[in-house]
C-alpha cells in the first residue's frame, strides 16, 4: 500500500444513536487507496454500525461522509443532510459490502446471484456481466457452481460467492462485516485465502474481524473500537504490542 494512495474513504465526526443510545461518538477515519484496514474490539463497540452507516444502509445522526472527496452526508444545524439520490447512487458504485451471513437470494442460481445488480442496476450487457462473473468464480476456485443455488453449497462456497457479487460491481472499497462468524472453524481458511488474494491485488478493505492472526498478518492498520469510539489506532505491531491495557488485555484473550 503506497503512503501516497489517494484518500477513497472519509469519515469525520460520525455519530449515530438507537433509542437514544449512542453507539457511535465522534468517529473519524479516513482509508487510502490500496489500504487494508482491519477494525477489532469487543461485541456491541459500535464495529457493524460504523460500516452500516459508512456504507449507507442506516443514517448517520451527525458528520461528514465522503467518497473521493465527494460529500455522501454532511451535518448543518445539527442535522445529517445527505446529497441528493442520484449522486448517491454514483457514489455507491464506490464500494461493496460482503456481510456475515452472505445474504445470496435463495431462489437465484449462483451465475444470477452474480449477475443481477451489474445488470439491473448498472445497465451492464447480460454476455459482459457473464463473462465478468465467469471470470470471479475461476478466480475464487467456484467455476463448476456457476448453475448451482446458495442451498446446494457449502458456508465456506457461499461467502465466495458473496464476494464475487461484491466483486462483479466493480468496487474502489470492500467493507467486510465478520465473513467468517458464520462458517465452521474447517471453512473459515478459504474465505480468509481469498481476502488475503485480494490484498495481494492491491484492493481496499475494511474488514470487521475477530480474528486476530489474520487481522495482524494482512492489514496496514488496525482500529480498536470499544463503546463507540476508536481507543487504539496503528500498525498491526503497535497495536499489538500497545501500551493501552485495554486493547492488550482484549488482544490476549485471542491469544491465550
Amino acid at each position: 500500500m503506497s503512503e501516497e494512495g489517494k484518500i477513497l474513504l472519509q469519515i469525520e465526526h460520525m455519530k449515530k444513536s438507537f433509542d437514544g443510545v449512542e453507539i457511535l461518538k465522534d468517529i473519524s477515519l479516513s482509508v487510502r487507496e490500496g489500504e487494508v484496514v482491519s477494525i477489532i474490539g469487543p461485541s456491541g463497540s459500535g464495529k457493524s454500525t460504523l460500516l452500516r452507516c459508512a456504507t449507507m444502509l442506516e443514517t448517520m445522526d451527525g458528520g461528514t461522509l465522503s467518497y473521493l472527496s465527494e460529500k455522501a452526508a454532511y451535518e448543518e444545524n445539527g442535522r445529517c443532510i445527505y446529497a441528493p439520490k442520484a449522486k448517491l447512487k454514483e457514489i455507491h458504485k464506490n464500494f461493496g459490502l460482503v456481510f456475515q451471513n452472505f445474504n445470496l437470494f435463495p431462489h437465484y442460481s449462483v451465475m444470477k446471484n452474480i449477475t443481477d445488480a451489474p445488470v439491473v442496476v448498472d445497465k451492464v450487457p447480460k454476455k459482459e456481466a457473464e463473462e465478468r462473473a465467469e471470470k470471479l468464480l475461476a478466480q475464487l476456485g467456484l467455476s463448476d457452481k456457476a448453475d448451482a443455488y446458495p442451498c446446494q453449497l457449502s458456508g465456506g462456497q457461499q461467502q465466495r460467492v458473496s464476494i464475487a457479487r461484491a466483486l462483479a460491481l466493480q468496487p474502489k472499497i470492500l467493507f467486510f462485516d465478520e465473513p467468517t462468524s458464520a462458517l465452521d472453524p474447517e471453512l473459515t481458511g478459504e474465505v480468509l485465502k481469498v481476502i488475503k488474494e485480494l490484498a495481494r491485488e492491491h484492493m481496499t478493505m475494511i474488514i470487521v474481524t475477530h480474528e486476530m492472526q489474520f487481522a495482524r498478518e494482512l492489514s496496514d492498520r488496525i482500529i480498536f473500537m470499544e463503546q463507540g469510539i476508536i481507543q487504539a489506532e496503528g500498525t498491526p505491531e503497535e497495536i499489538f504490542h500497545c501500551e493501552n491495557e485495554r486493547v492488550r488485555e482484549f488482544i490476549g484473550k485471542f491469544q491465550s
